[in-house]
């Protein structure tokens, strides 16, 4: 029996990708004023940048227990083995929720085969387990051995990025006033990264040049045991393609790396970094299928 791939909006994969290899996709809520939207199914990523830039702020909600319900009991009525792939713990309540919910649905459906994650991840990070999970149920790899390399993707899985305006980290509750305030008077530009689920400070740089040499510096800091033109390389951002191209080739030329996946950030992690941001996602060590 093939393995199904279930997981959420903030895996920041391309409507590409997700239709290739079959995956699928439970959307976040996305919360402007009184009106709720479902990440990149009734409003764009596009559509939160293009509004934040104009002063609009936005929120976001977790996905509901009755659509786990929904989806979960159409799963267990098919008879389907499923892995759900979910978003960090530590950045949503998204996990915790499929938990809860899982335990309800086996009351009815004792049989039903169904193993949940929390890959401590976000974004193009979390996209590279949901894609890698993706690959190998779709060569027909065993529910043990996807999980296997999902586990190695959890423990090796490296997030680097930037935003662009430190602001929209405070307006999301990641920095304070102060924090903020003085960020922007000085056009600092953090750089965090993710450390057991969580967002994490690690640098303040002035300006995007040194910003993106202080990316790749962690990024070879961090990579010691690894190859990189062997690798598949995230790059996700905040409606700023031409950013994100421009990081790409300064990989390119210090790493000689050749595989990316790129894409924008969703609105359910954009509407908390918000535009311009720029984030890089790999593998401390090379993955050996």
């Amino acid at each position: 029996m093939s393995i199904k791939i279930l997981s959420d909006s903030a895996c920041d994969l391309s409507k590409e990708i997700i239709e290739e290899y079959n995956i699928d996709i439970l959307p976040i809520i996305v919360i402007k004023g009184d009106e709720e939207y479902l990440d990149n199914v009734t409003i764009t990523p596009k559509k939160v940048y293009e509004d934040m830039r104009n002063g609009q702020t936005y929120k976001t909600a977790q996905i509901p227990p009755n659509a786990f319900s929904d989806k979960f009991s159409e799963y267990a009525k098919n008879g389907d083995s499923i892995i759900y792939i979910a978003f960090s713990s530590g950045l949503s309540g998204t996990y915790q929720t499929s938990l809860f919910v899982r335990e309800s649905i086996l009351e009815e459906y004792p049989n039903f085969d169904l193993d949940i994650v929390d890959t401590k991840a976000a974004s193009g990070g979390f996209g590279l387990i949901v894609l890698q999970a993706a690959k190998l149920a779709k060569e027909g790899k065993s529910k043990e051995e996807i999980l296997k390399a999902i586990e190695f993707y959890k423990e090796n899985i490296e997030h680097i990025f930037t935003v662009d305006d430190i602001e929209y980290l405070f307006r999301g509750g990641r920095v304070s006033r102060v924090q903020a305030f003085v960020g922007g008077l000085l056009n600092i530009k953090p750089v965090l990264h993710v450390a057991d689920g969580k967002l994490v400070p690690l640098e303040k740089v002035r300006g995007r040049h040194k910003v993106f040499k202080c990316m790749l510096d962690l990024m070879e800091d961090r990579t010691k045991n690894a190859n990189l033109s062997e690798q598949v390389i995230g790059i996700t951002h905040g409606d700023d393609l031409e950013g994100a191209l421009k990081l790409k080739e300064l990989i390119i030329e210090r790493f000689g790396a050749e595989k990316f996946v790129i894409n924008m950030i969703g609105a359910s992690i954009g509407a908390h970094s918000g535009p311009g941001t720029i984030a890089l996602f790999f593998l401390r060590e090379n993955y050996e299928n």
